[in-house]
C-alpha cells in the first residue's frame, strides 16, 4: 500500500501512539503524525518509528487534519486515529473499494458487522440524529456522519476546500463531497476502545457547533 498515507492527528496520546504506530508498521504505508509542537510527550512517544511529524500551525482537530492532507504525496490518505480505536485490519478493504472509481469510503459502525466498544448511548444518539438529519437534507446516505475513519483520493480530499477547523471537519466532508458529485460509499467497521487518555470531543458543546454547521450549511451561508 505505498500509495496510501495514513495522517495521524495526535494530542495527548504518549501512551497510545506508539502501540499504533507499531500495530501499523508492517501495511507498508506512508505515515504522517501532526500535532502540536508543545506536545512534546507525544513528540518523544513517535522516535523509534518510521513517521514524518506535521506540527500544526494552529489549534484544532479539524486544522491538523486540514494540514495533514496538505502534505500528502500518496495517491490515497486515510484518516486515522491515534488512540487505537482504528483497526487497521480494514485499510486493504477500503483502499480496494476506493480504487473501483470512487472518491472516498467512509468507515461505519452501525452497518451489519460493524460495532463499537467505545460508543456511548448518548454518541450513538447524537450521530443517529446527525446522521439523520445528513441523510434528509443533504441526501449524503452515509450511515455513520461523524466517524472520521475515512479513506479517499488524495485530489478529492484537496479539492473539497475544508476550512474546519474543529470537529465540525467531520460534517463537512460529507456535505461537501455529495454537493461536489463525488462518488463515495461506506463500509462497515469495528471501533476497538481506545487504548489509554480521553476523548477529544465534547458531546455537548461539540454537537452544538456541528449542529450550527449543517444549519448554516443546508441554508446556503457557507
Amino acid at each position: 500500500m505505498q500509495n496510501l498515507t495514513l495522517i495521524i492527528p495526535a494530542k495527548h496520546e504518549g501512551d497510545s501512539l506508539p502501540k499504533v504506530l507499531e500495530e501499523i508498521k508492517n501495511y507498508n504505508c506512508q505515515v504522517l503524525v501532526i500535532l502540536e509542537s508543545s506536545d512534546t510527550e507525544t513528540i518523544n512517544a513517535t522516535k523509534n518509528y518510521n513517521c514524518k511529524i506535521i506540527y500544526q500551525t494552529k489549534n484544532g482537530y479539524g486544522n491538523a487534519l486540514i494540514e495533514g492532507m496538505n502534505n500528502v504525496q500518496t495517491e490515497y490518505l486515510c484518516i486515522f486515529n491515534a488512540d487505537g480505536s482504528f483497526d487497521p485490519k480494514y485499510l486493504k478493504q477500503m483502499l480496494n473499494a476506493c480504487q473501483n472509481n470512487l472518491d472516498f469510503i467512509f468507515a461505519s459502525r452501525y452497518m451489519e458487522n460493524g460495532g463499537s466498544d467505545d460508543d456511548t448511548i448518548l454518541t450513538k444518539l447524537g450521530n443517529f440524529i446527525f446522521t439523520k438529519i445528513g441523510n434528509i437534507f443533504f441526501s449524503i446516505n452515509i450511515s455513520d456522519i461523524l466517524y472520521t475513519f475515512l479513506l479517499g483520493k488524495t485530489n478529492s480530499f484537496k479539492k473539497l476546500n475544508l476550512t474546519s477547523k474543529d470537529f465540525c471537519l467531520c460534517v463537512e466532508m460529507p456535505i461537501k463531497a455529495k454537493r461536489a458529485g463525488m462518488k463515495f460509499v461506506d463500509l462497515p467497521s469495528y471501533e476497538r476502545k481506545r487504548i489509554a487518555g480521553e476523548k477529544k470531543v465534547n458531546e455537548f458543546s461539540d454537537g452544538f457547533k456541528i449542529l450550527f454547521y449543517m444549519a448554516k450549511s443546508f441554508f446556503k451561508f457557507i
